[in-house]
């Protein structure tokens, strides 16, 4: 109830603001489980898939948003669970994949859409990146649900990083036909077959988005802007002193 009535009023508010276009809505099946890989350009991704779709979908969100105090926190919890995201305890990364596994296999079993971006954060840049394999393959290995890769198109513009308000354009969601894995049904463990499958799900996903793949992790091009940002920004407090000054 809560899921359907968040849908009808954000769902519905972003579709009418917004006008997302979409493609491929006859690759989700009407019923049965399956699995949502997308890319990540935009926090708005959670809420523009499942506003185009019929079905609800579940996506892991961090734990932090379910536990913080005070009548805000309760309202972030309510909210995130409104919009059927399901809470995991990211403090430390092996805990957090099993947990993200762990619940993504429960969400399959239960036959619903599980939610899953396989770079495991946002885009820094609008480029595509590497796919990690540990919970997308893993998911799809164990429970032998069938992946279906999709594209988010320039979610990114509508409210890039220090703009406050959101720009009012259309953004795009690109849905690829499933893809089986059937054949390694039971092989989880094999850590070539995790990858093998992780790659072919993304050139699946570059090739809907039309995006630049970028054959490093994510989280490792955040740390080069950080690290490059940071050098920077030493270069000119440098350049600005006056000669034979020290500090």
């Amino acid at each position: 109830m809560i899921y359907g009535a968040m849908k009808f009023s954000i769902g519905g508010s972003l579709k009418l603001a917004f006008r997302p276009w979409v493609e491929g809505l006859e690759n989700v099946p009407a019923q049965g489980p399956a699995i949502l890989a997308s890319n990540h350009l935009s926090f708005s991704d959670s809420f523009f898939l499942p506003a185009v779709l019929d079905r609800k979908v579940t996506f892991i969100a961090k734990s932090e948003y379910f536990t913080a105090p005070g009548v805000k926190g309760r309202l972030t919890a309510a909210f995130f669970k409104g919009v059927g995201q399901v809470p995991v305890d990211r403090s430390g990364a092996r805990g957090a994949g099993e947990a993200a596994i762990k619940a993504g296999i429960e969400v399959i079993e239960s036959g619903g859409l599980f939610g899953i971006y396989p770079e495991g954060t946002r885009s820094p840049d609008g480029r595509l990146y590497r796919g990690k394999p540990g919970g997308l393959a893993r998911v799809a290995l164990a429970t032998g649900a069938p992946v279906i890769p999709v594209a988010m198109i320039d979610t990114e513009k509508i409210q890039p990083p220090g703009q406050v308000i959101p720009r009012l354009m259309r953004p795009g969601i690109r849905i690829g036909k499933p893809l089986d894995f059937s054949r390694y049904h039971g092989m989880e463990g094999d850590r070539f077959i995790l990858r093998s499958v992780t790659d072919e799900v993304m050139y699946e996903i570059m090739k809907l988005s039309g995006q630049e793949y970028v054959d490093i992790y994510a989280t490792a091009a955040k740390r080069q802007i950080a690290d490059e940002a940071k050098r920077r920004a030493e270069e000119t407090k440098h350049a600005g002193r006056k000669p034979g000054t020290q500090g």
